[in-house]
C-alpha cells in the first residue's frame, strides 16, 4: 500500500503556502506538491480579511494537489501572531495507591499535567499547547517519562501556550470556507524548530529565531523540551516598508531590492557601488549607493534582535543554551543577518534550513519554508498512519483523525 500523505498550511503575512508530503523509506520528508500564493488578507500573522485568505488557501491547495496527483481533505495548520503567549507552570500530586511507594501510571501523569494546566486565563483566551518539560519523582528530577517508576510524589513542569480564541476561530473558518477541514493547529515556531534543529541542538539547548513577514517568533529548547516561546510583532515587512519610505520606491520594488541587494551589515558594503531604484511618481529610476540600502536595513534588524535579546534575558535560561541560536524564516536571508545577530545577541548563530528533504525538495529548501515543512513532519510523526486526503482516480485512500500535537503527548 502507498505511504499516507499529509497536507500542511502556513498562513503567513506575505505568502500562503501548502505542502503535500509523505515520509519515504529513508525517513526523509518526500515533497509531493507545493502551492504558494501571495497573502493579502493577513497582517502580522493574523487573518484580517477572510475572503482574501480563503481564496489564497484554495488556490495554493489546488496547485499543490495538481503537482502531487492527490486530493486533500484536511490541513495541518500553523498559527502565529503577536497575541500568542507562553507561560511556565508546575504542579505536584500524591501518587495513587495505598501508602508507601506506588507505581506511577498514565492516570497519574494525566492528573498532574491537568493540574499544571489549571492557570487562570484572561477572557477570550484559550490553551493551544501544554508541553511537558520535565517530571520529578520524589527527589529525582530531570525525568522525561515517569510511567512505571516507583514513588509517592509526582511533580511536572510544563510550558503552556495560549492564544486568542478569535485567532484560531478565524483560521478554522477560513480553511472551512476554502473547502477543507483543520486537522490540527500548531504554533509556528514549534514547527520551524522541528524542521531545522537536530537532536544534539535540542539536547544541548538552542534558540530558534524565525523572522517571518509580520512577526519574529522565538522558541527555546532545553534538554529536549520547550521552555520558552515568544512572538515579536516585527518582521521582514517592516524592513520592506523602511526601504520603501527611505528610498521613495514602491513596496514591490523595495521587496525586490531587499532580496537582490540587501545586507544586514552596512560596514563593508562599497559606497561606490550603485543600484537602480524605481522612484514613486518618476519615470526613470535613480542610481543609489548600495550601502544606503544596507544603512536602512541594519537598524530595523538590529531593533528586532535587541527585542529578541530582551525576551531571552527575561527567561533566565540563557546559561542553559549550549548550542546557540538558529536563524530561519524568509527575512533571515539578507546577507550578514547571522553576523548582525551574533553581534547583538553575543551568542553563536547559524542559519537554519529544512533538513532531510526528498522529492520536490528544491521547491521548499529555503528558510522561508521551515514552518510548512515542520508542520508536515509533525503530522507524520504524530499520526503517520492517517492520511490528509486520497489519491485521484478509482478507490478511496485512507482518511482519519489526527492526534492533537503535544497536547495529547501522553495519549
Amino acid at each position: 500500500m502507498d505511504q499516507p500523505f499529509v497536507a500542511s498550511l502556513d498562513i503567513g503575512t506575505t505568502k500562503v503556502c501548502v505542502l503535500i508530503a509523505r515520509q519515504n523509506a529513508d525517513g526523509a520528508l518526500e515533497v509531493m506538491g507545493v502551492g504558494i500564493k501571495n497573502s493579502i488578507g493577513v497582517q502580522k500573522g493574523m487573518i484580517v480579511n477572510i475572503d482574501q485568505t480563503v481564496e489564497s488557501i484554495r488556490k495554493a491547495v489546488e496547485d499543490a494537489e495538481l503537482q502531487a496527483g492527490v486530493e486533500v481533505t484536511e490541513l495541518h495548520t500553523g498559527i502565529a501572531g503577536g497575541l500568542i503567549e507562553g507561560i511556565n507552570s508546575k504542579a505536584v500530586i500524591a501518587v495513587s495507591g495505598r501508602g508507601g511507594e506506588q507505581e506511577i501510571t498514565m492516570a497519574d501523569i494525566e492528573r498532574v499535567v491537568a493540574a499544571a494546566q489549571g492557570v487562570t486565563l484572561q477572557s477570550g483566551r484559550e490553551v493551544l499547547h501544554v508541553l511537558p518539560q520535565e517530571f520529578r519523582v520524589d527527589d529525582q528530577d530531570g525525568i522525561l517519562d515517569p510511567k512505571g517508576m516507583l514513588g509517592s510524589r509526582l511533580e511536572v513542569h510544563v510550558h503552556i501556550v495560549t492564544c486568542q480564541k478569535s485567532t484560531t476561530a478565524n483560521i478554522r473558518r477560513a480553511v472551512s470556507l476554502a473547502g477543507y477541514q483543520v486537522a490540527d493547529i500548531v504554533l509556528q515556531p514549534i514547527a520551524s524548530a522541528e524542521a531545522i534543529l537536530n537532536e544534539d541542538e535540542k539536547e544541548l539547548g538552542a534558540v530558534v529565531i524565525d523572522i517571518g513577514g509580520g512577526t519574529t517568533d522565538i522558541l527555546m529548547y532545553i534538554a529536549n523540551s520547550i521552555w520558552s516561546t515568544h512572538v515579536i510583532p516585527l518582521g521582514g515587512s517592516n524592513v520592506t516598508s523602511d526601504i520603501a519610505y527611505g528610498l521613495r520606491t514602491p513596496k514591490m520594488s523595495a521587496e525586490l531590492l531587499k532580496k537582490q541587494f540587501g545586507s544586514a551589515v552596512a560596514e563593508g558594503v562599497e559606497e561606490s557601488e550603485l543600484i537602480q531604484v524605481p522612484i514613486v511618481g518618476d519615470q526613470e529610476a535613480a542610481k543609489v549607493p548600495k550601502r544606503m540600502l544596507a544603512q536602512i536595513i541594519e537598524p530595523r534588524l538590529e531593533e528586532i534582535f535587541a527585542q529578541v535579546k530582551t525576551a531571552l534575558e527575561k527567561t533566565g535560561y540563557l546559561d542553559k543554551i549550549g548550542a546557540g541560536v538558529v536563524l530561519t524564516g524568509g527575512a533571515s536571508q539578507c546577507d550578514g543577518t547571522a553576523q548582525l545577530a551574533r553581534r547583538v545577541l553575543n551568542m553563536p548563530v547559524r542559519s537554519g534550513r529544512p533538513r532531510r528533504l526528498a522529492g520536490l525538495a528544491d521547491k521548499v529548501a529555503g528558510p522561508e519554508y521551515a514552518t510548512v515543512t515542520g508542520l508536515a513532519r509533525y503530522a507524520l510523526s504524530q499520526g503517520g498512519e492517517e492520511a490528509s486526503g486520497h489519491k485521484r482516480g478509482p478507490g478511496d485512500g485512507e482518511k482519519g483523525g489526527f492526534r492533537r500535537f503535544l497536547t495529547d503527548f501522553f495519549s
